[in-house]
């Protein structure tokens, strides 16, 4: 659900209503406005639990996902996290203007065939056009930017991994595939010194502290 024009009254309850109950809010999916009225009206921190850094991507309405560097600082004052999404197309503009060339062409074509996205026909024409065009896919390197930027203006405790990889599709990076792959992070993280300490908190420290946080104001 997308919250473009902001809460609703009913929104503000349910914001209200989840810190009694002591369920984390998540802004992923909110627009700015929508979001600055969560962490204005929200009495324990919130998440987003798979945006980046609009920094890096900003091509297209969709990627309000991504935070601008304001918003990461307001959700920081708030206590909260951001959790960086690996998806491609939020990771690199590359792979977000691909997303913009290919859609078009792509819908034209099922269109035009009356096809469903899981035809094999369209498929088909998804693998052909993607042998023509190589999908730009983000690496390793280019989450941990992600996670500097964040360190860099709102500090180690407010950031952490929120891959999305049920979300995403085939667009992850090349070396973070699947949880297998979470050690290639940590050796990139590793080698831009970062402590264990540190990735301790990315790996879910910073998250474990805003649940406890959400679950002390819920038995207040």
């Amino acid at each position: 659900m997308r919250l473009w024009d902001g809460l609703s009254p009913f929104g503000r309850e349910v914001v209200a209503e989840m810190n009694s109950l002591g369920i984390m809010v998540d802004i992923s999916h909110l627009s700015d406005k929508a979001a600055y009225e969560v962490l204005e009206i929200s009495r324990a921190p919130v998440i987003a639990s798979h945006s980046s850094a609009r920094h890096f991507v900003d091509t297209d309405p969709v990627f309000e996902r991504n935070m601008d560097d304001e918003l990461i600082k307001a959700l920081a004052a708030n206590g909260g996290v951001i959790m960086i999404n690996f998806g491609s197309g939020f990771v690199t503009t590359a792979a977000a203007e691909y997303r913009n060339k290919s859609r078009p062409a792509m819908d034209a074509y099922a269109e035009r065939h009356g096809l469903e996205r899981g035809d094999p026909a369209m498929r088909q024409f998804i693998k052909d056009y993607q042998s023509i065009y190589p999908y730009p896919y983000a690496t390793v390197s280019d989450v941990a930017d992600h996670i500097d930027h964040v360190v860099k203006i709102a500090g180690i405790d407010y950031v952490g991994i929120g891959s999305d990889y049920d979300g995403v599709g085939d667009t992850l990076p090349v070396g973070l595939k699947d949880v297998s792959t979470y050690p290639n992070l940590v050796a990139e993280l590793l080698r831009r010194d970062y402590s264990e300490s540190d990735i301790e908190k990315l790996l879910g420290a910073n998250l474990m502290r805003v649940w406890k946080a959400v679950e002390k104001e819920a038995g207040q």
